[in-house]
């Protein structure tokens, strides 16, 4: 890529090492932040040295969500005062799955982080992989999703798996299967799942699938949060008798023992890419999000 001296790349605390390797790419200049938080928790941010031309924020907000939207915030306004655009680039967008009323009485919270992003001085947003695209909607400036899944299909094609196929944990995830699928040159299948939208319990309802039986299996999704549906998924497929079982996704949270609960269920190896920080985010994916800023 071309040397882009117009660029500035400002990385947050969450997404420092992903924002130094997206400032690489753009040859931009990078711009550290320090924060500090005080004893009654709210975040003080100070950026180091002046921004200038096109300034590009990078910031996810991962748990602790609220405190990590409010940092990526008041990142966005600071680079607001020293240039008329400002790209916020949030690799894992929280709130992007109340993006409509489910249940009565609900709130669309996705609707009030678009506003505030805006208000606060983003010109544009770039995200990654985020969990429901009708959430890009909210948007009033415009806004870009792009996908992890090719620079994720790189990484398990280095890999020697036997007969791979590719599963999707529910109905939900099909295009995202069929995608990796076909980047991936093999066949998938999608799983058949139950979620109680009131108590959060997962089942699976397929029936046997026969075609799993001594396969090296990649389930696929967008996030791990719980791990409650990839133990499921898991748990299911061991029973078909498939042979190694992979999970890959682009944003893994891993809330509490997730990651433990779900090798106990029977999966190999966690494959996340690196838009939330952690062992498991191997997979750089600063490569399509430099492209999607130029």
């Amino acid at each position: 890529m071309s040397l882009l001296s117009n660029y500035t790349v400002i990385g947050g605390k969450a997404s420092e090492d992903l924002a130094k390797k997206i400032a690489k790419k753009l040859e931009a200049k990078y711009l550290k932040s320090e924060l500090r938080i005080f004893p009654d928790g709210e975040s003080k941010i100070t950026i180091s040295g002046k921004p200038n031309g096109k300034i590009v924020v990078v910031h996810s907000t991962y748990p602790p969500v609220d405190s990590n939207l409010i940092q990526a915030l008041l990142h966005v306004s600071k680079a607001k005062k020293h240039s008329s655009q400002v790209i916020a680039v949030i690799p894992y967008l929280g709130y992007a799955r109340q993006d409509r009323e489910f249940l009565p009485g609900e709130v669309a919270t996705m609707g009030i982080v678009a506003n505030m992003l805006k208000t606060a001085g983003a010109t544009k947003v770039i995200v990654v992989d985020i969990h429901s695209k009708m959430a890009l909607n909210h948007f009033k400036i415009p806004s870009k999703n792009v996908s992890a899944i090719p620079e994720l299909v790189k990484y398990f094609k280095k890999l020697n798996l036997k007969s791979p196929l590719v599963v999707s944990p529910d109905c939900g995830g099909i295009a995202r299967a069929r995608d990796f699928a076909n980047q991936f040159g093999v066949k998938f299948i999608a799983l058949k799942k139950h979620r109680d939208r009131k108590t959060g319990m997962v089942e699976i309802r397929s029936k046997n699938q026969k075609q799993v039986k001594g396969r090296d299996l990649i389930l696929v999704d967008d996030m791990i949060s719980t791990g409650g549906s990839i133990v499921k998924a898991a748990e299911f497929l061991k029973k078909q008798k498939c042979r190694n079982i992979y999970a890959a996704c682009t944003h893994a949270l891993l809330i509490g023992d997730a990651e433990k609960r779900i090798r106990k269920a029977g999966v190999a190896k966690i494959v996340s890419t690196n838009t939330i920080p952690g062992k498991t985010g191997i997979v750089d994916v600063s490569p399509i999000i430099a492209k999607a800023i130029v």
